[in-house]
């Protein structure tokens, strides 16, 4: 690993290890997150699409859903474009700036998915548990005032935790042992500790991460309680499969976000880690809309009518 004597932090260059320790499947790699980035960008347009087109799709539930994948669309517009370039080049360089506006587009990105995840279990809990008075709160106003402060906030949580990393003066390897800046590598990198810059960086980031989270848990456990007191298994099964493929996502997003962070990094090996972020920050964005597609006869019957009509069937 290399260590520089950086005197000048505007011209630190740093060199992105990516995948290099599996240097011949390079290709493969190449194919292989490829098709997955085809996959996402096709799959969360669609669903973006069907939502715009379709009017039985114009309710809360929708839009929010719609955000969720412009938000994926454009996560994987930032992190996989730059891993494909990496696979097939040998210049795997990325300056400071560039590393620091990678890392404020997609924890910017991250943290308003947390916050939309949130939002949209709160609109299920009041068509589960506040039917009567579900449609006076959630009006498109809210749902548009909802929408815009789940991206204001995660931007500015984003803006408030690269600036205080970008403060610090950095000294040390230039090599990062990943395929994108992560946040925590950098704070890593810093010549003095800070522990008031460390502290508003993990503050911040856990607010938008963990509060989120817990929101969602205290809204099905009242979701789950007015689920049993529906009398018909017809009712029960019908509000429950409202939720599924939200909690499944929820699921699959949270769960490898606790297997970064909450094992101990001593007991990851930089291979695991790297196969972690993958799937957190490569794969899930691709499954959100297969979930939603395969878990929803609303979607699934958007979509029918969409392609009947572009075939002159309808």
């Amino acid at each position: 690993m290399a260590y520089v004597q950086w005197t000048n932090q505007t011209s630190i260059v740093f060199v992105l290890l990516g995948f290099r320790s599996l240097q011949q499947f390079q290709i493969l790699l190449f194919l292989l997150f490829l098709l997955i980035y085809v996959a996402t960008v096709a799959g969360n347009l669609l669903i973006v699409v069907l939502v715009v087109t379709d009017r039985q799709l114009h309710n809360p539930m929708y839009f929010f859903l719609a955000n969720l994948s412009v938000l994926e669309t454009l996560y994987g517009s930032i992190i996989t474009p730059r891993m494909l370039s990496d696979c097939l080049s040998e210049d795997r360089t990325i300056s400071l700036c560039g590393c620091l506006t990678q890392i404020l587009l997609y924890s910017g990105l991250a943290f308003n998915k947390c916050l939309l995840l949130a939002i949209m279990a709160f609109d299920h809990y009041l068509a589960i548990c506040k039917p009567l008075s579900y449609r006076t709160i959630m009006n498109f106003k809210v749902c548009l005032q909802l929408a815009n402060a789940s991206w204001l906030t995660g931007f500015s949580v984003s803006s408030l935790a690269v600036g205080t990393v970008s403060t610090m003066l950095l000294c040390g390897p230039n090599e990062i042992n990943h395929f994108i800046c992560d946040m925590d590598q950098l704070t890593k990198l810093s010549c003095r500790k800070s522990m008031l810059a460390e502290m508003t960086v993990l503050i911040s980031c856990s607010i938008v991460t963990i509060g989120p989270f817990v929101f969602i848990i205290v809204s099905y456990v009242y979701i789950l309680s007015a689920i049993l007191r529906i009398a018909s298994s017809t009712g029960r099964q019908k509000a429950f499969s409202t939720c599924a493929s939200h909690l499944l996502v929820v699921s699959l997003y949270y769960g490898t976000i606790m297997i970064m962070y909450v094992i101990p990094t001593k007991n990851q090996s930089p291979g695991f880690h790297k196969a972690i972020s993958v799937m957190y920050t490569v794969a899930t964005p691709m499954f959100n809309p297969i979930i939603y597609s395969l878990q929803n006869k609303e979607v699934k019957g958007a979509f029918k009518k969409l392609v009947f009509h572009n075939l002159g069937m309808d």
